[in-house]
This record gives C-alpha cells, sequence and structure tokens, in this order.
C-alpha cells in the first residue's frame, strides 16, 4: 500500500480508526480486524483514551506485532468512568500519557494527539509537556484534532520545542469545510491532515436508505435520532444519489469515491476510516488504490456545488 510522510512517520493511506473497539464491539471481534489490516498492509492505528476499552483491546489484538504498526492515540477528552479527566494541562497530560502507554502495552506512543482544543489551558503550556515526552522518549511525534487554521497557526507560533506535524478533523466528500482554510495551511506548514468519518458515518457506503431509520447495530443507530437527523437529510441523500452514478460510471463504488477524492488532497496523509468486520477493512484497503485526475475532481467538486 502506498505510503506518507507525517513528520519522521511513514503511514499507509489508509489508516485504521478503532473507535468501534470499545464502543460497539465485543472483545473477541477485534482480533480478526487487526489480522485483516496488517494482512491489507495498513500499518497505521488511530484510538483514543476515551473510546472505552480500545487502546487495551488494540494493544492486546497486535501483541508481538506491535512493532510492525504505528499507533496513534489522543488525550483530552473526558474518559468515561473516570472523574477529573480531559483537558490539556500540563499535570493532566503526563498522567493521561502514561496511562495511555500501559492500556497499549507499549513504551513509546508514535503520534500523541490533543483530541480537541481546551480552552482553559494556553496551548503554550501543553506544547511545552509534550516537546518534554518527545525528549523522554515517551512520543515519537505529537498532533492535533478537531484544530481550526487559527488554532493550528497559533499552535506553530511555539518555539523551540516539537510542533504539530498532523490535524484530524472532521472532513469528507459531504463535509468539506476544511478546504477553505485548514488544507491550505496544512500544505503551507507541512501539516499531514488526517480525516475522521471519511465515509460520512456510512452515509457513502450505501448503508442507509432514503426515508428509512437507521438499521439497528449502526453508528446512527447508537448515537440517537439528534444525529441520525443531522446526516440523514434529502440534501446529502441527493449528494449520495449523484456521487453514487458518478462512481459507477467510472468502474468503481461510492466507498471507493469517499477514499480517493480525500486522497486526492495533496495535504492528506492517511484516510482514517473505522471497521467492524473484516470484509470492510479489505474494502477500505482496496479503496485506497484508486487515484484521481485532477480533472476528475474538479467534476465532483461541480456534482457537490
Amino acid at each position: 500500500m502506498e505510503t506518507r510522510q507525517i513528520g519522521s512517520l511513514e503511514v499507509t493511506v489508509v489508516g485504521l480508526g478503532t473507535n468501534n473497539f470499545g464502543l460497539g464491539m465485543d472483545a473477541d471481534q477485534v482480533p480478526p480486524v487487526v489480522d485483516a489490516a496488517l494482512d491489507a498492509g495498513i500499518n497505521f492505528f488511530d484510538t483514543a483514551d476515551s473510546y472505552g476499552d480500545s487502546e487495551v483491546r488494540l494493544g492486546q489484538a497486535l501483541g508481538r506485532r506491535r512493532d510492525q504498526v504505528l499507533i496513534a492515540t489522543k488525550f483530552g477528552s473526558q474518559v468515561r468512568g473516570e472523574e477529573g479527566t480531559g483537558g490539556a494541562k500540563p499535570d493532566y497530560v503526563r498522567r493521561a500519557l502514561d496511562a495511555s502507554l500501559r492500556r497499549l502495552g507499549t513504551d513509546c506512543i508514535d503520534l500523541y494527539q490533543l483530541h480537541r482544543p481546551d480552552p482553559d489551558t494556553p496551548i503554550a503550556d501543553t506544547m511545552v509537556v509534550l516537546d518534554e515526552a518527545v525528549k523522554a522518549g515517551k512520543v515519537r511525534e505529537i498532533g492535533c484534532s478537531n484544530f481550526s487554521a487559527e488554532q493550528l497557526r497559533e499552535a506553530e507560533k511555539v518555539t523551540p520545542g516539537a510542533r504539530f506535524v498532523s490535524v484530524q478533523n472532521h472532513y469528507n466528500l459531504l463535509n468539506r469545510d476544511d478546504e477553505t482554510e485548514v488544507l491550505p495551511l496544512c500544505e503551507k506548514l507541512g501539516v499531514g491532515h488526517l480525516p475522521y468519518f471519511p465515509l460520512a458515518s456510512g452515509l457513502l457506503t450505501g448503508k442507509y436508505s432514503r426515508g428509512q431509520a437507521p438499521a439497528p447495530g449502526t453508528r446512527l443507530d447508537r448515537w440517537g435520532a439528534g444525529m441520525a437527523g443531522s446526516v440523514l437529510t434529502e440534501d446529502n441523500f441527493d449528494r449520495v444519489d449523484s456521487l453514487t452514478a458518478w462512481a459507477e460510471k467510472h468502474g468503481h463504488t461510492i466507498l471507493d469515491l469517499a477514499f480517493a477524492y480525500l486522497l486526492a488532497q495533496k495535504s492528506v496523509s492517511s484516510v482514517i476510516a473505522g471497521a467492524t468486520k473484516v470484509a470492510q477493512v479489505e474494502a477500505n484497503a482496496g479503496a485506497g488504490t484508486w487515484k484521481l485526475s485532477a480533472e476528475e475532481v474538479s467534476e465532483i467538486r461541480s456534482l457537490l456545488a
């Protein structure tokens, strides 16, 4: 599988998101999915301390193969069932990092990410403690998530020391806000963009049907009617219909198109997609091989305009 750079890390263009590992899957369902990812050539696994037992289950499923992969995890969101968690104050970052290392069963995290901005903590304070973690050998690279262009610029001003080499934001064919400022800034700063929700919670896979409630067990079903209503709109279904027809005309599925479009953006380093089944991992990995031309990207944007 093709690889791209995030700082010093060489990551596969398709990564495996593990949110479902701790929030919706049974423990015995996790190892086959991890095995399938490795078999498909995926080397990049993304998790977080707030994803239930995701870190523990990922570490256990990898076992002795830990050195074959790159692990990204996050801190800053509230950890379920644990009081006093969340935020980016230096003392908390140190505690959260050590806890993630224990849960993952490793002595170093390849990419340690601030899950969301902390309005109560100056970013400079957080960057100092993250630089400390890099120098101590507990972390190789640092990144952020859910950051605006303005917040990225503010973090970039903090010198000297480690800098954010990645930003993980909500980005897909139906949510292209980052194309306005964040993606151009990433290209300018040499920051890798890691899109999450690349499949719009399943809408870009054909999982949902117009006028029908989400099937039991799907992500939108678990999240409730409010979230489902914001995603399963008439406008979004109209766009999906147009994108599906365009993809089929070019001999591909809309899932293939969802990956190919994101990977056609220069700043995108790896598309983080979750999976609960082996077949989903294989489909995601295969989708990462389609390369769109600049003309095709323009056609797709015209469809979405």
